[in-house]
């Protein structure tokens, strides 16, 4: 067990986060074209309304909420809030947009499965990909009534530190892990399976949506209308000189007197 806890909690998060960012700039350099999210919206508007909105305001939020929550160093918050109120803190909103999430997440998986236009359109990994994000905002929702079993975020403490010291480079994280329950234990393996998988799948468009931001500082677009790069075209060209009917008929060179 200790030899399986090192590799899933001490090297698995390197292997993924190396495909992570290996695979996806490996794909952006290769398949540009198969860079998109593959929207299925001309198939079917009904549910994707819905199900994209709530699976987008929820993953949205738990993504910066879990990135700032285990990655911000424990001294930088002291000050202003103890461990246990941003425990209270994150089980609250987290359990609010893990839920906006989850609902969204299950439209989004009974359209593709229900639907035979939307399925037989279906790559494997696409639903392959909702399962997964079904089954990991159902661990996360589950982690919930546990964690409000110890609201003094001792536990929560322990992942933070884990998390930190494997972006940081440090050793002694999985220890760290030892008294957590399977239930945080597999959503933290999903998670990091998630990104994993990442190059593979649509998630790449993740990115775009990032890079979007490039938009507000791009310099100007230069646009030159008919208008401004035909200034000539006021000047109208001179008629043709009359010819005479007869002078049609003649070889060239020669008129009629």
């Amino acid at each position: 067990m200790n030899a399986l806890n090192q590799f899933l909690f001490g090297y698995y998060p390197y292997i993924c986060l190396t495909v992570f960012l290996l695979g996806s700039l490996i794909r952006f350099d290769r398949d540009q074209y198969t860079w998109k999210s593959d929207s299925s919206e001309l198939l079917r508007r009904g549910q994707l309304r819905w199900g994209s909105n709530l699976f987008h305001v929820g993953i949205l939020f738990l993504l910066v909420g879990h990135g700032a929550g285990l990655l911000t160093p424990h001294f930088m918050y002291e000050p202003f809030v103890s461990a246990g109120n941003k425990q209270l803190m994150a089980m609250i909103t987290g359990g609010l947009f893990g839920l906006l999430g989850f609902l969204g997440v299950t439209i989004l998986l009974h359209r593709r499965l229900s639907d035979p236009r939307i399925r037989i359109n279906s790559k494997t990994s696409d639903i392959l990909l909702l399962v997964l994000l079904w089954l990991q905002f159902a661990l996360g929702l589950a982690t919930v009534p546990l964690s409000a079993q110890h609201l003094d975020g001792s536990m929560m403490m322990k992942l933070a530190e884990w998390a930190q010291r494997v972006v940081t480079f440090r050793t002694g994280g999985v220890e760290l892990l030892a008294d957590a329950g399977w239930i945080f234990k597999a959503h933290m393996f999903l998670g990091m399976s998630l990104f994993l998988i990442f190059p593979f799948t649509r998630l790449v468009h993740v990115w775009s949506g990032f890079a979007t931001v490039g938009y507000l500082f791009r310099p100007y677009q230069v646009v030159r209308t008919r208008r401004t790069l035909s200034p000539l075209s006021s000047v109208k060209p001179a008629a043709p000189a009359p010819v005479k009917l007869a002078d049609a008929f003649l070889e060239p060179g020669k008129t009629t007197t």
